[in-house]
Parts: structure tokens; C-alpha cells; sequence
């Protein structure tokens, strides 16, 4: 009898465990995109939410590569408190600033606390005040010297931004946090400037509108290099992002049309037919390695870098040497890193029927 005791006991003890191991098994952005609504009323939602007000800093941004909804010791508290007062880890980098506000502007529907909606605010005066005068935006605000003070397509990062403001300047609300009028005005300049930004950065090769690079210099506006493997290029990924922004916008003017066409017409060009990207093992445990192949029946595919001159893919290691194919640089920024999107292909889909709108 003591024995079969025990053994429940034990069932229900690991039980236990398992179900405090799995209270947040999705990742952050997964929360903040691909949660039900009724889930931002709980008290899981809740408690996330005071970990994204502490984190938040008194400028107004977020620092990036947070999972905010890991539960914080004493300790992580206070220091989190303590460095409240320092801004030089806000950023737009990596999602950052826009999700977290996405996710208090979600939770204040259901729960509207006040703290949830200042926050909001204080987070967008900081992009906005975060502006370049050109209309770009810098991966990091206050900035910081190298590349982190380009203007910043990479990981769609302004384009975020500019997302956000479009919500705001059209409907002069997120989710159910108002925004005050003088506030939507500066939001609406913003992103206006910003869509200017976009359109005197589009390269022309050769004369020819085509896309963008991932960075372009905050002074000149031309294409500009950033890590040592993101040499200047042309982005697949990165202009797609940017396209599917400017065919957003309702009556646009004749530039935003002429500088999609320009986009989708590069898009044609550039686009990879005929192979495909897999991860076999290598025999070390799980470790997978990524590997190129043909495949007539795969899906398009876009280089993640080009050429500025003649949109040829390259590759990189960290030495910055351009290489011709993904095979030849290491195993770890083989595998560290998407050299390859699908991205465009949700350009192209849309292009048809966004092409025969205008004509109504």
C-alpha cells in the first residue's frame, strides 16, 4: 500500500513539474502575434505585462532579444529597476519596441490599466523622437557609433515603425489605446517622411529603380555596409518588406506606383527557380548542416544579398569575403544566418490584384 502511495505521489510530483516547465512554451513574439484574444484577459497576460513595463526604459524603448514573459528573481527585479535609467539598449532591432507596444496595446483591451496605455505612449514619442530628419530610422536610439546609426531596412525594422504609424495615422488608435490628436499629427508626419525615406533609397542600377540594401547611410542615403558578413547588397528579403508597405497604402501617389513596378519587375528578375534549401544531419547528435540542392518543383527563392551592379547572390563568412556559393563559406554562418527568402513571393501574389485597384 505505502508503495502504490509513493508511486502516485511521485506521478503527481513529475506531473507538476512538466506542467511548470510548459506555462510559456511558445517563444515572445509567438505570445504577442499568435495568442487568442481571451488570452490577453488572464492573469498569465498580466503577469507578463509587469516584466515588459520594468524592462521598458524611462526613454521609452526596449532593449532587444528579451523573452519577456520568463519569470524574473528578486534580484533580476532590482537590477531591472536600477537600469531603468539607462537608454543606450533601446532599439527597433529585431522587433524590439514596436512588439512590446503591440503587446500592452493587445492587453489593454482586455485589461485596461493605465500603466499598459502611458507605457504605450512613452514607447511611441521615443520612435518618433527616434526619427531622422531624412525620415529614417537607426537600428539603435541614442545612437551608437558604426553601423547601428544606419538606416535601418534589416529584419524589417523600420518598416515596423512604419507599420505601427499607419495603424495610427489612419484610425488614430492601436487596439483600444486613444491616441491624443497632437500626437497622431506627429505619428502621421512621421510616417510620412519615412515613405519619402523608402523612395529616395531605392537603387538604381544602371539608371533603373530596383530595391533596397538592408542599411543605407544615414547622411548620403546610399546603400551601406553593416556586420563583416553583410557586405552593401541588394536585399531579397529585406525589400520585400518595404514593398508590401508602400502597396499598403491607400491612394498612393505616383512615385509609391512606380517604385513597386520598379520592385516587382526586380523581384522577376532575381528570382531562383530550380533548387532548394535542406538541413540534413551531419552525425554529431542533432546537429543539422544546410545544404543546397536541385529540386524542379521548389519554390522560388531570393538571395538575401546581390550585387549592387549585376544582382549576383554572394555569401559571406565573418572575414567579409564575398563567396559564389552558401557551400563554400563556414559551417557556422551556413547555418547561422537565412541566406535565402521567400519572402518576395507574397510580393508577386499581391502585386495583380493591388496593380488593378489603382485603375478604379
Amino acid at each position: 500500500m505505502k508503495k502504490t502511495f509513493r508511486l502516485i505521489w511521485l506521478f503527481f510530483l513529475f506531473a507538476s513539474f512538466i506542467l511548470k516547465a510548459q506555462v510559456h512554451p511558445k517563444t515572445w513574439r509567438n505570445i504577442i502575434f499568435n495568442s487568442n484574444k481571451e488570452w490577453f484577459a488572464s492573469s498569465e497576460a498580466k503577469e507578463i505585462a509587469e516584466n515588459v513595463l520594468l524592462y521598458q526604459k524611462d526613454f521609452g524603448g526596449w532593449p532587444k532579444n528579451i523573452e519577456m514573459q520568463k519569470q524574473l528573481s528578486p534580484k533580476e527585479i532590482e537590477k531591472l529597476t536600477q537600469e531603468k535609467k539607462d537608454p543606450a539598449e533601446c532599439t527597433i532591432d529585431n522587433g524590439a519596441t514596436t512588439q512590446e507596444m503591440i503587446f500592452l496595446s493587445k492587453i489593454y483591451q482586455k485589461q485596461p490599466d493605465e500603466r499598459y496605455k502611458n507605457a504605450f505612449l512613452r514607447g511611441l514619442m521615443y520612435l518618433i523622437s527616434a526619427q531622422y530628419k531624412n525620415g529614417g530610422w537607426p537600428q539603435f536610439y541614442p545612437l551608437r557609433e558604426g553601423y547601428y546609426s544606419h538606416i535601418t531596412y534589416n529584419d524589417d525594422a523600420m518598416v515596423n515603425v512604419l507599420n505601427l504609424f499607419k495603424v495610427i495615422k489612419e484610425k488614430g488608435a492601436y487596439y483600444s489605446i486613444s491616441v491624443p490628436e497632437e500626437i497622431v499629427q506627429l505619428a502621421s508626419t512621421s510616417f510620412d517622411k519615412g515613405i519619402d525615406c523608402i523612395l529616395k533609397t531605392q537603387y538604381r542600377q544602371n539608371g533603373i529603380l530596383t530595391a533596397w540594401c538592408a542599411q543605407h547611410d544615414e547622411e548620403t542615403l546610399e546603400p551601406a555596409k553593416a556586420r563583416a558578413f553583410e557586405l552593401i547588397s541588394l536585399s531579397g528579403k529585406e525589400s520585400a518588406g518595404v514593398t508590401l508597405l508602400l502597396m499598403s497604402i491607400d491612394k498612393p501617389s505616383k512615385d509609391i506606383i512606380n517604385a513597386v513596378d520598379a520592385a516587382v519587375k526586380w523581384f522577376e528578375k532575381t528570382k531562383i527557380t530550380g533548387i532548394k534549401l535542406i538541413s540534413v544531419p551531419t552525425g554529431n547528435g542533432n546537429e543539422t548542416n544546410r545544404v543546397v540542392i536541385e529540386s524542379q518543383d521548389a519554390e522560388p527563392l531570393w538571395a538575401r544579398f546581390m550585387n549592387l551592379e549585376d544582382n549576383k547572390p554572394f555569401f559571406c563568412d565573418r572575414s567579409g569575403i564575398k563567396k559564389s556559393t552558401l557551400a563554400e563559406i563556414s559551417f557556422e554562418r551556413r547555418n547561422g544566418y537565412g541566406w535565402y527568402s521567400t519572402d518576395p513571393k507574397e510580393v508577386l501574389n499581391k502585386y495583380p490584384k493591388w496593380k488593378a485597384s489603382l485603375t478604379k
